[in-house]
C-alpha cells in the first residue's frame, strides 16, 4: 500500500526532525539532499515520529489482545463450552488474556492475596519483600521490607487493617496496613515458617512450619498459646474454617490433618495422596449442594452435611474430603505436574487450581471435570486467589510475575 505525495512529504519531515533532534547531522544532510526536504521544519513535526511509533506499538498490543479474545470465543463456540448465564456472577470464570501482568519482584512469587476491603492485592516473594498493587489499575503501590529471607505466606484479618506474613527467616510479622509498618515480630518456630492465617475473629493467628508444628498466637501480645504436634514432616499449609472452630493442615508426610481449635486435638487424619501435599482449602457452604451432587449425597437425608476440605498434591491430583467421615469423596485428575494452589469460586460451583504445569484450571464440581484450562505463566504457578465480591482472580509464579485475570 503506497503513500500519497503529501503523506510522503510529511513522513520525510518527521524523519528529518527525528534525525535533527538526535544529532544525526551527517545522515540528516544526506537525507535532506536525497529526499528534497527543506532545512527549516515546522514545529508540528517535532517528536511526531516517536509519537506515531509508540501509538502503533500500543495499537498492536490491543489488536493482539482482541485476536486472543476472539480465538478464545471461537474455540468456545466450536467446543460448545459450558452454557452459562453470563449475567449471573456465580457462573463467571477467569478468561484469557490476563488484564494485567505485574512485574517488580526479583524472585519467585510465593503467595498472592486480595485485600478484603480495598481494591489492592499483596504479593510475597523469595526476594524477602511484600509488594502492594492496585488490581483495578495495575499500578504498583509500595513495598514492605522487614523479613531477611523468602516470605512464604500472607493473611489479612477480616477488617483488612492487619496483615500477617511468615518467612523462611523463622519469624511471623504483623503489619499495620494503614501505616504500612511492622508492629510485631513473632518468634518461636525452629525452622522455616511456611504458612500463616488469621482466625475469623482476628484475635488469633495460626502458623505452620518446617519444624513439624502448628502454633496459635495471640495477636495483641504476640504470645504463642498453643502448639499442635502430630505431623511427621514439614507442615506446608494451615487454613482455618469459616467459623474458626477447625484447622486443616497438610504436610510432606502425605497427610491432611483436621484439628479442633478449642482442644488442640487432631479430629481426623486424611490419607490417600501419594506425595507431598502442597495446599489445602475449606469448602464454602455455597459449594455444598454441588459437592453433594458430585458425591451422590442426598442433602435432605443427611442430618448435617460437611464440612469439606480440598487438598492439592505433588502427586498431581486434587482430592475433596468429607471431614465428618474422614473419607475422600472424589479425586480430580488433569494437572501434569505438582498442584500448588487451590481456591473455591465464591459462587461454589467451581474450584480453581494452579500447578507447576504452568496452567490455571477451572473444575466444575458437580460434574467433577476440568471445564477450562488457561495457559497461566511462563513458569510454575505457585499461588491463586479469587476475590469474594468482584470478578477478579490473581495468580503468582516462579516467573516473578503477578497476573490479574478478569472473570466474565
Amino acid at each position: 500500500m503506497g503513500l500519497s505525495q503529501k503523506q510522503k512529504e510529511e513522513l520525510n519531515k518527521a524523519i528529518a526532525d527525528y534525525l535533527m533532534s538526535n544529532g544525526y547531522t551527517k545522515t540528516l544532510s544526506e537525507f535532506q539532499k536525497e529526499a528534497d526536504v527543506p532545512t527549516e521544519i515546522e514545529n508540528k513535526y517535532a517528536g511526531l515520529l516517536e509519537k506515531k511509533w509508540t501509538s502503533v506499538i500500543r495499537l498492536q498490543k490491543k489488536v493482539l489482545d482482541l485476536e486472543a479474545k476472539l480465538s478464545e470465543t471461537e474455540k468456545e463456540i466450536q467446543v460448545g463450552g459450558p452454557t452459562r448465564d453470563r449475567n449471573n456472577p456465580s457462573e463467571w470464570i477467569p478468561r484469557p488474556p490476563e488484564r494485567y501482568s505485574l512485574i517488580g519482584h526479583r524472585g519467585p512469587i510465593t503467595r498472592v492475596v486480595f485485600h478484603p476491603v480495598f481494591n489492592v492485592i499483596v504479593s510475597s516473594s523469595e526476594d524477602a519483600t511484600i509488594k502492594i498493587w492496585d488490581y483495578e489499575s495495575g499500578d504498583y503501590e509500595r513495598t514492605l521490607k522487614g523479613h531477611t529471607d523468602s516470605v512464604q505466606d500472607l493473611s489479612f484479618d477480616h477488617t483488612g487493617k492487619w496483615l500477617a506474613s511468615c518467612s523462611a527467616d523463622m519469624t511471623i510479622k504483623l503489619w499495620d496496613f494503614q501505616g504500612y509498618e511492622c508492629v510485631r515480630t513473632l518468634r518461636g518456630h525452629d525452622h522455616n515458617v511456611s504458612s500463616v492465617a488469621f482466625m475469623p475473629n482476628g484475635d488469633f493467628i495460626v502458623s505452620a512450619s518446617r519444624d513439624k508444628t502448628i502454633k496459635v498466637w495471640v495477636m495483641a501480645t504476640g504470645y504463642c498459646v498453643k502448639t499442635l504436634t502430630g505431623h511427621r514432616e514439614w507442615v506446608r499449609m494451615v487454613r482455618v474454617n469459616g467459623d474458626g472452630s477447625l484447622l486443616a493442615s497438610c504436610s510432606n508426610d502425605h497427610t491432611v490433618r483436621v484439628w479442633v481449635v478449642a482442644t488442640g486435638e487432631c479430629k481426623a487424619e486424611l490419607r490417600e495422596h501419594e506425595h507431598v501435599i502442597e495446599c489445602v482449602a475449606w469448602a464454602p457452604e455455597s459449594s455444598y449442594p454441588y459437592v453433594c451432587e458430585a458425591a451422590n449425597i442426598e442433602m435432605k437425608k443427611v442430618q448435617r452435611v460437611g464440612p469439606f476440605v480440598i487438598s492439592g498434591s505433588r502427586d498431581k491430583t486434587i482430592k475433596l474430603w468429607d471431614v465428618g467421615t474422614a473419607q475422600c469423596l472424589f479425586t480430580l485428575v488433569g494437572h501434569d505436574n505438582w498442584v500448588r494452589g487451590l481456591v473455591f469460586h465464591p459462587g461454589g460451583k467451581f474450584i480453581i487450581s494452579v500447578a507447576d504445569d504452568k496452567t490455571i484450571r477451572i473444575w466444575d464440581i458437580k460434574n467433577r471435570r476440568n471445564t477450562k484450562t488457561l495457559e497461566g505463566h511462563q513458569h510454575f504457578v505457585t499461588s491463586v486467589d479469587f476475590h469474594k465480591t468482584t470478578p477478579y482472580v490473581i495468580t503468582g509464579s516462579v516467573d516473578q510475575c503477578v497476573k490479574i485475570w478478569q472473570c466474565r
